[in-house]
């Protein structure tokens, strides 16, 4: 049998998708980052328009000029960053923008500063892009929020990004303004780029979220619909930055996907000019989980810092491992710490993505837990 990559050996699947897998369909699940919402009706209605349309073709490669320049609506208003649409490229999920970030910018001998905890799939494309992964410890005395001190001493000569992501996956923290303008100070000094996820902007609660690109021009933003919409599955996201830049990545997209799907982008446009108060009805439900698994978890003595945005908590555990296969046992599917860096062997994340319902019913399970 022919050998796969060297470069694939350190790869390991998903801790995610192997809960997600897991198929006692009596247990709870709170492994999975996925809104249980529907996705909006005016989007239905606009993807049922477009199918009778047969708007099922290619679009330019970058994505169907009109979504783009919604978008960069969206970040003159949202954001306070003037992107024209040339510089927007729409992506096949906002997995698909960093893959591309990954094999644009980094090669072997670059270092990639990661958060530590941090969403999984950072190291995943950096191992792959075969740049060196270098972690930036996100400390549990700061509420897992990352600090520019805590950036600034982990640069160095072949520092050639930040992977930034607030609010956090999967920590729940909320950077600072002061910080992420730090930051992004630092990245115009030693000329290195912050490729900003920003997927949870919208779920954010009493805080204000902000975008390094408001401070630098070394900054490329991701985003997408998934999340802040529902639309886990017609999987549409973006980049936005600086033109050049984002005619460089092209490259990437259009040998790797072409384009998004059409009818996605359809649904990603209706979503950001139509009305908002799907999104706002559903962060309200999600503080209301949040507080629900706040309390109970402080009932459980399971520490966990302020959860400030996002729909994860990080608790802390005597042992990880052992503490999803007990989690397991009563039925609630978790996800070991683990996967998310090498600081949190003793941290389990949970979704509140489920319903309030779902959430109480773990949460009495779990007190099942000796």
């Amino acid at each position: 049998m022919v050998k796969p990559a060297e470069r694939l050996k350190s790869i390991e699947l998903s801790q995610i998708r192997k809960m997600f897998e897991v198929c006692d369909e009596n247990a709870i699940s709170l492994g999975i980052g996925e809104p249980d919402f529907d996705i909006p009706e005016n989007v239905k209605i606009a993807i049922n328009d477009a199918l009778d349309e047969g708007f099922t073709h290619y679009t330019h490669n970058k994505g169907f000029l009109e979504l783009r320049e919604e978008i960069s609506k969206k970040l003159k208003i949202d954001n306070k960053v003037n992107i024209d649409p040339n510089s927007i490229l729409v992506t096949v999920g906002a997995s698909e923008a960093l893959y591309m970030c990954a094999q644009g910018f980094f090669e072997k001998g670059d270092e990639i500063l990661i958060p530590d905890p941090g969403f999984l799939s950072y190291k995943a494309c950096v191992d792959i892009s075969e740049a060196t992964a270098i972690p930036v410890e996100a400390k549990i005395s700061n509420n897992y929020k990352i600090k520019f001190e805590d950036v600034e001493e982990k640069i160095s000569s072949k520092t050639k990004a930040f992977i930034m992501n607030s609010p956090s996956n999967p920590t729940g923290a909320v950077m600072d303004k002061k910080d992420i303008k730090t930051i992004a100070d630092l990245a115009t000094d030693h000329d290195f780029i912050i490729i900003s996820d920003e997927i949870y902007e919208k779920i954010i609660y009493d805080k204000k979220h902000y975008s390094p690109k408001q401070f630098t021009d070394n900054a490329i933003i991701i985003n997408g619909f998934s999340k802040t919409y529902a639309m886990t599955g017609l999987r549409i996201g973006y980049l936005a930055g600086e033109e050049e830049i984002i005619e460089e990545l092209l490259k990437v997209h259009q040998y790797n996907t072409a384009c998004a799907p059409s009818i996605s982008q359809i649904a990603g446009y209706e979503a950001l000019r139509g009305p908002q108060g799907y999104v706002k009805t559903m962060v309200k439900e999600f503080k209301r989980r949040k507080n629900l698994i706040s309390k109970r978890l402080d009932d459980l003595n399971l520490k966990c810092t302020p959860l400030e945005g996002a729909f994860y908590a990080f608790p802390q555990v005597e042992n990880a491992k052992d503490y999803v296969k007990k989690a397991l046992d009563v039925g609630v599917i978790t996800v070991p710490g683990s996967g998310f860096g090498q600081t949190c062997d003793c941290n389990v994340r949970m979704s509140y993505a489920n319903s309030y319902e779902n959430i109480e019913e773990a949460m009495n399970r779990l007190e099942k837990i000796k």
